[in-house]
């Protein structure tokens, strides 16, 4: 049996690994609810920041600068590829926008191989970031508590905007028919444009945020995408609320899990996530009906 400060320990490293994949999944299920594009290049945009940030914190040596300039890469990255492409896909069946987005995913992922090589790099820990954090009698990584704390803070932005904004209601009068709010007047293309941004700069900031916790490689994103997905799943399509719970859930199965067996924690994220869709299809806090 695993030790009380491991389990703690464990504890935390779910949390922040759940608000990541939250962070992560907000992205995704914006752009789904507002769309209704299922947007398989999500982990690829995720791979594109964090690498946009590895090379700014070559060149600057600050990660602050990374963060921003990670962000700003997906950001403008996913505008080109709403504007350039996927604005002609909203009226195409769903099946013309996956195999869409999944390449766009793959043609991504083999340009950042092409510039970077197939090999695993690193961002160091930030300077501010680096020792440890006495927690009681825990003794736990500095850095992960902070990317807790940015991770959270972030969310907190977000929903903000979302809530208790002009354009956060728009936002979410688009999930629910976009067709009444283009006949108000409002110019819902403008709006889709910068949906498909926002949610394109949080997987590029979460890249940039879990850089020094894990190491870059190309194909990382494919895991990301397939986790983020799952938490879409359990929290609910098109709820910001339920992408907040659904990434705690799956990073507490995913860390406690892995203590007993790390070959099986993914098989528990899938068992909970099928028993989700068995008691409870629309999620923990989607709605009932929602197409």
């Amino acid at each position: 049996m695993p030790s009380m400060s491991l389990f703690f320990s464990q504890l935390f490293n779910g949390l922040a690994m759940g608000l990541l994949l939250a962070l992560i999944s907000t992205g995704l299920t914006i752009i789904y609810g507002t769309l209704g594009v299922v947007n398989f290049a999500h982990g690829a945009l995720f791979v594109v920041g964090a690498y946009a940030g590895y090379t700014a914190y070559g060149i600057t040596q600050s990660f602050v600068a990374a963060i921003v300039i990670g962000a700003a890469v997906a950001l403008v990255l996913g505008l080109v590829i709403e504007r350039g492409l996927m604005r002609m896909y909203y009226s195409r069946p769903p099946e013309d926008q996956i195999l869409v987005t999944f390449g766009i995913g793959i043609i991504l992922v083999e340009i950042v191989r092409s510039i970077f090589g197939g090999i695993s790099l690193s961002v160091p820990t930030p300077e501010w970031g680096q020792g440890i954090a006495r927690i009681g009698s825990l003794i736990y990584p500095l850095y992960r508590l902070q990317a807790l704390g940015i991770a959270a803070a972030t969310l907190a932005v977000l929903y903000y905007v979302l809530y208790r904004t002009s354009l956060g209601l728009i936002v979410r009068a688009g999930i629910e028919d976009a067709q009444m709010v283009n006949v108000l007047g409002i110019n819902v293309k403008r709006t889709f444009l910068l949906v498909f941004g926002i949610g394109a700069m949080a997987a590029g900031y979460a890249g940039v945020i879990d850089s020094p916790i894990v190491t870059l490689s190309p194909d990382m994103g494919h895991r990301v995408l397939v986790d983020s997905f799952v938490v879409v799943v359990i929290g609910g399509v098109g709820s910001f609320p339920g992408a907040i719970i659904g990434g705690i859930i799956a990073g507490e199965i995913l860390s406690l899990t892995s203590m007993f067996n790390p070959a099986y924690s993914h098989v528990m994220l899938f068992v909970v996530m099928a028993l989700v869709l068995i008691l409870r299809p629309q999620g923990l806090m989607g709605q009932e009906g929602r197409e």
